[in-house]
């Protein structure tokens, strides 16, 4: 009789925190259950339980596994003081491409989105990622660009969100309504384009 072997695939904690993050995602913290995500991954719910003791425990884990990752991967699209306006659109454009499309950003800005109103931890988290992170960044892009020469001299605060708020309800709408991405990429161009033509400092 042949003898058989069966190779049993071991799930990463990586892999149960991304399929967390798709769970709660779509469900919300009160929604999801632990065994959807087991589930999703093919595995009992007591082996999920071995890797974390409780979904608040694999909620606080998911968050710090997204932080990481967004701190990790925004450094790879950071901003720095551009030598011309065509650098600089070429800097705001990856970030745009970065936070529309990667998925596990997508899929955590849904989360906070839905988790904002409920837990206060998701709210200070959406207020960081949805305004003060974005304004702090272009807030120093901005400055630099005023102490250059290339930007007309103003409020480096207040330009950061004049700048940046149209682009986060643009991404938030393409969340909301995935077909209307080619119009909103329109609008975020018209919007850059308007910007430039209003502070750009001529030589």
């Amino acid at each position: 009789m042949a003898a058989f072997r069966v190779i049993f695939m071991k799930t990463t904690k990586t892999e149960i925190l991304q399929a967390a993050l798709t769970v709660f995602s779509a469900k919300g913290y009160e929604g999801a259950l632990m065994r959807d995500i087991s589930d999703s991954l093919g595995i009992t719910k007591p082996a999920l339980y071995k890797h974390y003791e409780s979904k608040e425990a694999l909620w606080q884990a998911m968050i710090a596994m997204v932080e990481s990752y967004y701190r990790e991967h925004m450094a790879a699209v950071s901003l720095s003081i551009p030598e011309s306006w065509e650098a600089f659109r070429a800097q705001v454009w990856r970030q745009i491409d970065f936070t529309m499309h990667d998925t596990t950003v997508r899929k955590m800005r849904r989360l906070l989105t839905l988790e904002q109103f409920r837990n206060e931890k998701m709210a200070l988290l959406a207020s960081k990622h949805f305004l003060t992170d974005n304004e702090a960044r272009f807030r120093t892009l901005l400055a630099g660009m005023m102490s250059s020469g290339l930007m007309k001299t103003g409020d480096a605060a207040f330009l950061a969100y004049e700048f940046t708020a149209p682009i986060t309800l643009l991404i938030h709408l393409c969340d909301r309504e995935p077909d209307k991405e080619e119009t909103a990429l329109q609008r975020m161009q018209a919007h850059i384009r308007c910007f430039e033509e209003l502070y750009r400092r001529e030589a």
